[in-house]
């Protein structure tokens, strides 16, 4: 129950992080790429970047911990 609620929480902030890098890229379109503001917003987006590697690396392992653990395994199949 504890893991799939986690895994629930993970794939919302992976959703959610997508969703403001989307729109951080979207408007960066609209910046002229000598301004400060530029390279704010490119910082922002690699920020995202590194913060979804992190939370699907965390996401792999519990997985994987997972399936190498037959009762955790089982308790998450009730």
């Amino acid at each position: 129950m504890m893991k799939k609620l986690t895994l629930s929480l993970a794939d919302e902030a992976i959703e959610r992080i997508l969703e403001l890098s989307a729109d951080a890229q979207i408007g960066r379109r609209e910046i002229a790429k000598d301004s400060l503001a530029y390279y704010t917003v490119k910082k922002r987006i690699a920020t995202y970047g590194k913060a979804l590697a992190l939370l699907t690396a965390l996401q792999r392992s519990a997985q994987l911990a997972m399936s190498f653990h037959p009762l955790l395994w089982l308790k998450q199949c009730r």
